[in-house]
């Protein structure tokens, strides 16, 4: 049995981690690295349920995760890096839920993008404050950085481990530390580059990437689970 490459004390938790997203970050961060990792839900046996097979996945490529369960606002207390992977319409509810027991060490983290879907495909549908990480700024306590990231990413292709990735993924926030502290944590996926695109008022552009790439996969049989990698 091995450990994972990278060694941090930095705790993740991964809010709605039993979703697509929360799923593929925590297979790959635990994978990938050594950080300790707790899988966060609003029903705590639902958590640990997706805990232990995301853990007997990783023991049977040989590695032994760092990886917990608990209710997401016991997961967020503990953490120093919470990753909101959750559906944007859950998420102004769950940040004011969690506040109590965030402080101005932890960063948020949102992938989240607002979208519609109609016959035609999928279209980006922001909320009034501008864009999903700009209204997690907004009911966030004051001092609690936040982060956009992972925001562009297929949940399916990155959690399928068979699959060598090669993408980037695009950080926005107006902390430049909280910054820094995320782009690490992407940065130790293997295949997965951070770059950093500005403060949070230009979240719609990267926000809006995201229904594009998804009607790119539906119109083209050859870009299933498309990425993007910047040159």
């Amino acid at each position: 049995m091995t450990t994972n490459a990278t060694t941090t004390e930095t705790e993740i938790a991964l809010l709605g981690g039993t979703g697509e997203i929360g799923r593929a970050l925590a297979l790959r961060l635990g994978r990938d690295s050594d950080y300790a990792l707790t899988i966060g839900s609003r029903d705590e046996r639902k958590a640990s349920e997706a805990a232990e097979d995301y853990r007997s996945r990783l023991r049977d490529r040989g590695v032994e995760p760092h990886l917990g369960a608990a209710e997401n606002v016991d997961a967020a207390a503990d953490a120093d890096v919470v990753v909101l992977s959750i559906p944007p319409y859950y998420a102004d509810e769950t940040v004011e839920t969690i506040a109590p027991g965030l402080d101005d060490e932890t960063i948020l983290v949102s992938p989240a993008v607002g979208m519609q879907r109609d016959e035609d495909g999928l279209h980006y549908h922001p909320p009034s404050a501008g864009s999903v990480i700009e209204m997690i700024a907004d009911v966030a306590p004051d001092d609690v950085p936040v982060v956009g990231a992972f925001t562009n990413l297929s949940g399916e292709r990155l959690a399928d481990l068979d699959v060598e990735i090669e993408t980037d993924t695009l950080l926005l926030g107006d902390d430049e530390d909280a910054k820094e502290t995320v782009a690490t944590i992407a940065d130790s996926i293997r295949g997965l580059r951070p770059l950093d695109v500005g403060p949070l008022t230009n979240a719609t552009e990267v926000e809006a990437l995201t229904p594009l790439l998804i009607n790119l996969a539906r119109y083209n049989d050859d870009m299933e689970n498309v990425c993007v990698t910047f040159h």
